[in-house]
């Protein structure tokens, strides 16, 4: 059974403003993905425009499905806004004790704060949206020292190490927020 949520509205944060990804993004999600980086911490390859818009179709089913949220992540430039990177909401299910949260940030943008601003502007969305949230999880491998960085910058405390477990090869780190 799905968690009942009480606010649509989109989540944003001081220069970074997060929506629903669109057919529009196809070209900057392939250029995203081909950054090595961020392809060894994500599970799905989005290298050509099929991939991208199978990636984009899969985004709008989990919206619809209501079990996913998936953001393009915005940061304010001088010229508008430009795709950032990625943040989302999993697993949103009355079953599931907490949602978990994931992210990545395009190459271009790392080292601005981007994925914080992104991750504490999904958080407070999630809280606010779904009320019956009261524990968000970060999850991520042992040597992505990044994202323990930003667990940490968010807030998220580290509650233990999880062992590994397909498709990561290492064991984890799980870290939480708990709603205030």
């Amino acid at each position: 059974m799905l968690i009942e949520s009480r606010s649509p509205d989109m989540p944003s944060t001081p220069g970074v403003t997060l929506r629903q990804w669109c057919a529009d993004d196809l070209d900057e999600l392939v250029r995203a993905y081909r950054d090595p980086i961020l392809r060894r911490w994500t599970r799905v390859p989005v290298t050509t425009a099929a991939e991208a818009r199978r990636w984009l179709d899969g985004a709008l089913r989990d919206w619809v499905d209501g079990r996913r949220y998936t953001f393009a992540v915005l940061e304010e430039q001088n010229d508008g806004r430009r795709l950032v990177g990625n943040v989302v909401l999993k697993a949103v299910t009355r079953q599931r004790p907490a949602p978990e949260v994931g992210y990545w940030t395009a190459s271009w943008a790392r080292g601005r704060a981007v994925a914080p601003r992104a991750v504490t502007a999904l958080s407070r969305w999630a809280f606010d949206r779904f009320p019956e949230v009261t524990r968000l999880d970060l999850l991520h491998q042992v040597d992505n020292v990044a994202s323990c960085r930003v667990a940490q910058k968010c807030g998220f405390v580290f509650q233990e190490t999880l062992p590994a477990r397909p498709p990561f090869p290492l064991d984890g780190h799980r870290h939480t927020l708990d709603a205030r």
